[in-house]
């Protein structure tokens, strides 16, 4: 458990380390859900750890006894921000090579940290939010707390969902983006990852994209195994940062 300063506040996350002295490559966690839905567990960040990277999830602020409130990618993609620099001062990391994740909400928040860190590495989303206006409006179950969290619905409060929806700046990201999804995904749908894609494309960046026709938001315990070790060696191979000229 570590704690850290983000814009003033104290907020917590896990760090896990290969045992063996080294330098290794950054990996930067972001967890889904909000609270305690979706809380960062040890076994998670231990299996990316075992990956050969030195790993770092933030609980998000309000969590595990750190200050303030979460707000869904407003205010708290500064934890997220954070984490990343604490990331690059560690000293078994190459600071030119940390990694972003995001799982589910994660995905909003890394796409944050990649738009407002342009030397990440690589960035995988992996059923990930990337669109809060769509989120609202397929998510019925989290209406209640999208109101209280933002202030009300996208139809009273547009501004307010847009400037946490990353969509709009894609052209800011420099790394390259793997996104993952299932078809069959009813947590978030596959039209975040379509968007995602199309926009990115649009906007000249590298991007790939592994659709699962037959799974949802949660992969089978083999198949999720299997998919950690192949975007962790995708993320090694595919470290980048810049544009594609004339694409």
């Amino acid at each position: 458990m570590v704690s850290y300063l983000s814009n003033g506040l104290v907020v917590k996350g896990l760090l896990a380390e290969p045992k063996q002295a080294g330098t290794y490559d950054g990996f930067l966690y972001l967890r889904g859900g909000i609270k305690n839905v979706g809380t960062v567990r040890p076994s998670r960040i231990i299996q990316f750890a075992a990956q050969g990277f030195v790993v770092f999830a933030p609980f998000y602020r309000g969590n595990q006894g750190g200050e303030g409130d979460e707000d869904f990618a407003l205010e708290d993609r500064w934890d997220a921000i954070a984490s990343f620099e604490l990331l690059k001062k560690h000293l078994m990391v190459n600071p030119d090579r940390i990694h972003l994740f995001g799982f589910s909400r994660g995905g909003i928040m890394a796409l944050w940290t990649a738009i407002s860190c342009p030397e990440a590495a690589s960035l995988v989303t992996w059923g990930g939010v990337s669109d809060m206006v769509l989120t609202y409006e397929e998510r019925i179950d989290l209406r209640k707390m999208l109101k209280r969290v933002i202030g009300g619905s996208p139809m009273k409060y547009p501004d307010a969902y847009k400037a946490r929806t990353p969509l709009y700046q894609t052209e800011r990201i420099g790394c390259s983006v793997l996104i993952i999804h299932g078809e069959e995904d009813e947590n978030v749908s596959i039209q975040h990852a379509v968007m995602l894609e199309e926009r990115l494309s649009d906007a000249h960046k590298r991007v790939e994209t592994w659709y699962f026709p037959s799974f949802t938001h949660y992969f089978p315990p083999k198949m999720n195994r299997q998919i950690v070790r192949d975007l962790t060696k995708w993320m090694k191979e595919n470290a980048f940062n810049g544009t594609i000229v004339g694409k």
